[in-house]
């Protein structure tokens, strides 16, 4: 049984300021739960038959808790081996799809858009995003919720970005051509830049940096992005939406990166 003090405690980390204190994040469900137990230290696992349904509700984030909530410890990243991880996996063969990817998140802000990109790097096979400090944070319940486990194969950094892309650009020089792409709306049209059209043998490192919800991309970062890209609707000229919701342009860029060229 869970003591008021433990039972305090794990309802603390519904907030950032304590998960970021105790170094401990959330995790509901079944199926989340067993993904993330394969890559985070377990700290303490609770079930409604063991708690009952009143501490269950208290610590879920959800309006019907799934009656097992995880408690993780979280883990502790280096943006530089990250970098290198992603860098060095140069794998192209004939048909080479940018396998060192690398996304880069400016400011985003919604828990389950974050949630959505990550699940979907997991899918694209982009192991390393590396977020602004303004972005929303990815151990937040919702977020964790909405990652559906993607988070044991995602590694997530925060960083200062501008500064992170720009000693990022420095440092590689000389050892891989360096491309910073990001989606804007005055960018190129994405299926007709030649950067992905083109089957360049030399080691490449592709960074794709995605923007804020509302503001996009902030200038600080869009002075160092060397390929704008734009996501063109269909038909061309016709009167549409204002821009895309950032998850699905993310899905949508990783898609095309990921295409057999």
């Amino acid at each position: 049984m869970l003591s008021k003090a433990q039972l305090k405690t794990y309802r603390s980390l519904q907030q950032k300021k304590f998960r970021d204190e105790l170094g401990l994040f959330l995790a509901e469900g079944p199926k989340c739960v067993d993904e993330l137990r394969s890559a985070f230290r377990l700290e303490a696992l609770i079930t409604e038959e063991e708690v009952g349904r009143v501490a269950i509700e208290q610590l879920s984030s959800l309006r019907t808790p799934q009656g097992v909530i995880a408690v993780f410890r979280k883990p502790s990243y280096s943006p530089a081996d990250g970098l290198t991880a992603s860098a060095t996996n140069d794998q192209r063969g004939p048909d080479w799809t940018n396998d060192n990817l690398i996304l880069a998140l400016d400011g985003i802000q919604d828990p389950g858009n974050l949630g959505t990109i990550i699940r979907t790097c997991d899918w694209f096979g982009v192991r390393d995003i590396f977020c602004s400090l303004d972005t929303a944070d990815c151990y937040s319940p919702k977020v964790v919720q909405a990652t559906m486990g993607a988070l044991a194969r995602v590694r997530i950094h925060y960083v200062d970005l501008p500064q992170w892309l720009q000693t990022t650009n420095e440092a590689l020089t000389g050892q891989t051509t360096i491309n910073i792409y990001g989606t804007l709306l005055d960018g190129r049209n994405m299926y007709e830049e030649q950067s992905l059209t083109t089957n360049d043998q030399r080691p490449t490192t592709n960074i794709i940096v995605m923007g804020n919800e509302g503001n996009g991309i902030s200038p600080a970062v869009r002075r160092l992005i060397t390929h704008p890209l734009f996501i063109p609707s269909y038909p061309p000229g016709e009167p549409t939406s204002e821009s895309l919701n950032v998850a699905i342009a993310t899905a949508i860029v990783l898609a095309e990166f990921r295409r057999p060229r």
